[in-house]
């Protein structure tokens, strides 16, 4: 598999929340990179909207993404830092 993305990515496992308006939604972070992640959701029937902010509290993160994948239980996203 030839690997697309434009910054390596490295494992980790950090709880966060998927923050959309008042609603928060649980996840874990599996994979890190400088320009995005995956998401763990511990629902696969939550709805996460196209954008939204990630909160990392482990490392004091607050990051507004944009969904770039879906599978069950397993979103991928980009950092929208522009």
């Amino acid at each position: 598999m030839v690997e697309t993305r434009r910054a390596p990515r490295y494992r980790v496992s950090k709880p966060a929340q998927i923050q959309y308006g008042a609603k928060k939604t649980a996840c874990v972070v599996r994979d890190l990179s400088v320009t995005g992640a995956a998401l763990q959701l511990s629902d696969g029937s939550a709805t996460v909207p196209v954008a939204f902010t990630l909160l990392v509290p482990e490392d004091n993160l607050t990051l507004p993404c944009r969904v770039v994948w879906r599978a069950p239980f397993k979103i991928g996203v980009t950092f929208d830092l522009s």
